[in-house]
């Protein structure tokens, strides 16, 4: 067990007690492959992720959104906005999505907060990537009061895949919760 990894990963925020070993619902693995499976697809801790990810959404949103709109290059602007989330993303999952997964303390707050940014990496790869196709690749002309809307729409877009890409990604080796 890393020291990033606080228990066994099979309990989600709702345990009966720390250590009680309680059967709490739909966050507990049956065990082997489909235990594994269970704990990423929890119920419980998937909507825990995408309520965290709509507060992450509206950082990036705005952030990128008023760098596109002050002048900043859309790609440049849309990388900014996905650090600010992944930040606030990170900070609010630690602390409600997986807060039973890590060692307290700063050392191994920062040891995830630097392995989060690796593991999203992909994600936002995956964003970028999906970003630029919907806003290069289709351009539609779409804007209110002035605003590039079909920016934000691309983002949205971008932000939607690479939140599964990130889920999958973080469950697994930021947080550990198939261990």
């Amino acid at each position: 067990m890393s020291d990033d990894a606080a228990g066994s990963g099979a309990a989600g925020t709702e345990a009966a007690a720390p250590d009680s070993g309680t059967d709490t619902g739909d966050d507990a693995p049956a065990g082997g492959d489909a235990g594994a499976l269970a704990t990423l697809a929890s119920g419980t801790r998937f909507g825990q992720f995408v309520s965290v990810g709509v507060v992450g959404f509206c950082f990036d949103i705005v952030t990128s959104t008023a760098l596109r709109e002050v002048g900043v290059f859309p790609e440049v602007a849309a990388f900014v906005g996905i650090e600010v989330a992944v930040v606030v993303m990170f900070l609010l999952n630690d602390r409600v999505t997986f807060a039973d997964e890590g060692l307290a303390g700063l050392a191994p707050t920062l040891r995830r907060l630097a392995k989060s940014n690796l593991v999203r990496a992909g994600g936002i790869a995956v964003q970028l990537l999906v970003f630029t196709a919907l806003y290069r690749g289709l351009a539609l002309p779409l804007s209110l009061a002035g605003v590039d809307l079909w920016f934000v729409v691309s983002r949205a877009g971008g932000i939607g895949v690479g939140m599964v890409v990130n889920y999958v990604a973080e469950s697994v080796f930021t947080w550990r919760v198939l261990e």
